[in-house]
């Protein structure tokens, strides 16, 4: 199994409407496609500033192909849509990793 994690760095101003976004617009239109599974958003504590917030997204992927497909067929109209609602004022880097049993 693997778990796809992005990481979002966003300012103080847009954090709440940021949160509510991904709630409500982002992990449903994901979870609809059916390749990603059970996600999972946490606030990250450890890289705090005074003005910005980070956030990770957690997801469980079955293989490399899968992840591929959605990577190339899904995720990118999702990650335009992100970038048309938020502009510059998020930004964003994504970790494959495997889980080691």
């Amino acid at each position: 199994m693997l778990v796809y994690n992005t990481t979002y760095h966003v300012g103080n101003a847009d954090a709440r409407n940021f949160v509510i976004w991904i709630n409500e617009c982002y992990i449903p239109k994901v979870l609809d496609q059916g390749t990603l599974k059970n996600p999972r958003l946490s606030r990250v504590l450890s890289h705090r500033e005074q003005d910005s917030e980070c956030f990770a997204l957690q997801w469980e992927v079955e293989s490399m192909a899968e992840m591929h497909h959605w990577h190339t067929e899904q995720g990118k109209g999702l990650n335009d849509e992100l970038l048309k609602v938020f502009k510059e004022r998020v930004i964003a880097f994504s970790t494959l990793m495997e889980v080691l049993d």
